[in-house]
């Protein structure tokens, strides 16, 4: 069908095209070489067929046009030419179908471009590290899975400083805007769980269509570092804890080598002290390598699932003839359907053992330990963290009880009330320090309770759940 619009660009097609051939005719017929009728007949017959040709011409590039339209309104893939008339227009026809082929080549050019673009982003999300994207004005355009939960979800182009609010990390992203050179910070964030890292910030030298510039990747050196300062205190630590008893042993020798080198009862004596001692050195070396061990996986939390009740009664077993040396009894009390926590059983359970360990050391002769758990309560002091499902478990001595001053520093390396009993007692000052950091490693809580002549008690609240 034919509109009025396209009725009147034909009309005006044939009049310009036939004017010259009228205009012969006029002449001709001016002249007398032509005469009226056969001018006028010859000019009614160009008139018809230049209309032809036009209504055939305009036809064909309509259907042109139409045809760009809906390449425009479809996707490259989705376009398929359209049947050409055999009698359509030749040139419109060359031009339909090169307008087709020029859609093909965009066509492939842009499946490549994106496939290219899928596999960069593949790419992108599976760096294990953050990866950060930056534009010239320091606005967050972009941010991969890991680093989201450095910068939130980026939506609203965002400022680096409204997510990394570290002012060395600020400095170099605005020193590598200005002078392209690229930059390393190492920093530290303490939320959830404090953790150093290594900022590396580089210069994109062609910006990307979104407008980046700048490229920051965060790097987690909390171990690297964790066991440079580990190194640092073991040697500190052992040095102190081992002088005494490497003293006690080498007096003894000298000893043995000496004045008592005949006195067989003095040496069956002094060699039962050497042979204490180097239990007591043995004892904290492992504590110290244990330590070490759990340190350097703090800011990792374990995913596993621990039944408590078996883990407790086999400790309490375990104990059972130490605790029956000193006329004690470890009594468990544990509701009918204790729930699973989140947890590494090996960590659990040394946890607990040094919390029954030190209840069996400092209780009183012939007293009763307890080991109660209970099922829903959380921490007394507040805490973001503390509001969810939570098992605790009580271990209680009725030993001499500590005063409230020590409460605070118990968990401390090497820390004692009472040095002289803590050594006699087989103590290495690191049982706490171990439980202190098994508690960190899993995102749980320890309470300490106790006053002089009641004895104490040791609480430890587990997660049920893995989002608290």
């Amino acid at each position: 069908m034919i509109g009025r619009p396209a009725l009147a660009q034909i009309g005006a097609l044939a009049l310009s095209a036939s004017a010259p051939s009228v205009l012969v005719l006029a002449v001709l017929t001016g002249r007398g070489s032509l005469g009226l009728g056969p001018a006028l007949i010859a000019g009614i017959a160009t008139l018809a067929a230049t209309g032809l040709i036009g209504v055939r011409l305009v036809t064909a590039l309509t259907r042109v046009r139409d045809a760009v339209d809906n390449l425009a309104a479809s996707e490259p893939a989705d376009a398929v030419a359209p049947a050409v008339p055999p009698r359509l227009v030749w040139p419109a026809s060359e031009l339909l179908h090169a307008i087709f082929r020029l859609n093909r080549m965009r066509s492939a050019r842009v499946r490549i471009a994106e496939a290219g673009r899928a596999a960069a982003e593949a790419v992108i999300a599976a760096v294990p590290d953050p990866l950060i994207l930056v534009d010239a004005k320091r606005r967050i355009i972009y941010a991969n899975a890991q680093g989201v939960p450095f910068v939130g979800n980026v939506g609203g182009a965002g400022d680096l400083a409204s997510a990394l609010r570290n002012p060395a990390v600020l400095a170099a992203a605005d020193a590598v805007l200005r002078d392209g050179a690229g930059r390393v910070v190492d920093f530290s964030v303490t939320v959830p769980i404090e953790r150093q890292l290594r900022a590396r910030l580089a210069h994109i030298i062609n910006p990307s269509p979104s407008g980046a510039v700048l490229v920051l990747t965060l790097h987690d050196i909390t171990q690297l570092k964790r066991a440079e300062q580990m190194r640092a205190d073991f040697i500190a630590n052992a040095s102190h804890e081992l002088r005494t008893p490497l003293t006690t042993l080498t007096g003894f020798i000298e000893t043995l080598r000496g004045p008592a080198r005949e006195d067989a009862k003095a040496r069956e004596r002094f060699l039962a002290i050497m042979q204490g001692q180097a239990a007591r050195m043995t004892r904290l070396v492992e504590d110290l390598l244990s330590l070490s061990r759990i340190e350097l996986n703090e800011h990792l939390m374990p995913e596993g699932r621990v039944a408590l009740g078996p883990l407790l009664r086999h400790l309490a077993d375990t104990l059972e003839l130490r605790a029956g040396e000193r006329g004690m009894r470890i009594s468990i009390s544990l509701p009918p359907a204790l729930p699973e926590v989140l947890g590494d059983p090996d960590e659990l359970a040394q946890l607990f053992q040094n919390l029954l360990d030190n209840a069996v050391k400092y209780g009183r002769k012939g007293s009763e330990i307890t080991v109660c758990a209970e099922i829903g309560v959380r921490p007394s002091h507040g805490s973001d963290r503390a509001n969810g499902p939570y098992v605790s478990v009580a271990v209680r001595d009725r030993g001499e009880g500590i005063a409230r001053e020590h409460l605070p520093r118990l968990t401390e390396r090497f820390y004692r009330v009472d040095t002289a009993r803590s050594r006699e007692m087989g103590g290495t000052g690191l049982g706490l320090a171990i439980v202190k950091h098994i508690v960190n490693r899993h995102r749980a809580f320890l309470e300490i309770d106790s006053a002089p002549g009641t004895g104490s008690v040791f609480t430890v609240f587990l997660r049920q759940d893995p989002d608290l």
